[in-house]
């Protein structure tokens, strides 16, 4: 059985997704009241599926930046944590060149007092301690087994850019999805309306062939 195809509205979202027509009238959209509705029925059935499937891969899309964000934002804290000892190791040299060691408060003493130790997780339940030397460069996991090394402002310059564009990335995937599951609201309501318009004709329909 042909399938008469969905015709969207040249409205659209943000990011190209078109919006779902309303059938406000059923029989003109159908073709008069002689017309077959399942071919309507097909042609909405099948926007409703590729409206749902848009939806599974954003709800993923969703999942893996709600995942993924949290971890940015641990390792541009230690990497803020670092740039931060680098500072104040570099002010104690300072106040040492000007024998001015008043310059450093009682935590900055207590922070250079010793190694950084910390924590860092070897897998999800395992955690192991370490000590930190004084280092002006870190080596970031990249994807795909690729690992670089980065002086620490370069470092932070590029997780602050890897946040700034997946919490981006995260609320146009929200706008997304709820704009997706409007669509399918309105494409359920519009096979409900085409389904029941067409029940009733057919009841209409044998009302009439048994009265005559």
């Amino acid at each position: 059985m042909a399938t008469i195809p969905v015709v969207f509205s040249e409205e659209k979202n943000p990011r190209g997704i078109p919006k779902a027509p309303f059938i406000a009238d059923v029989e003109k959209h159908v073709g008069g009241s002689d017309a077959d509705a399942e071919p309507v029925l097909k042609g909405f059935q099948d926007a409703l599926a590729k409206y749902r499937y848009m939806d599974n891969n954003l709800a993923q899309r969703r999942q893996g930046l709600d995942e993924k964000i949290p971890d940015i934002k641990k390792t541009l804290a230690m990497v803020e944590y670092l740039k931060e000892q680098q500072d104040i190791r570099q002010k104690k040299v300072i106040a040492d060149d000007e024998d001015d060691a008043n310059d450093l408060d009682d935590d900055d003493e207590a922070s250079l007092s010793g190694p950084i130790k910390t924590t860092f997780e070897l897998s999800d339940t395992l955690f192991a301690e370490a000590e930190l030397e004084d280092t002006d460069t870190v080596y970031l996991w990249l994807g795909a087994n690729v690992m670089l090394s980065y002086k620490i402002p370069a470092a932070i310059a590029l997780l602050q850019q890897k946040l700034d564009v997946a919490e981006t990335s995260l609320q146009n995937t929200i706008e997304d999805l709820e704009f997706i599951r409007e669509q399918i609201t309105v494409m359920e309501v519009n096979i409900a309306r085409v389904y029941n318009w067409d029940v009733k004709r057919r009841r209409e329909l044998r009302e009439k062939e048994g009265k005559s």
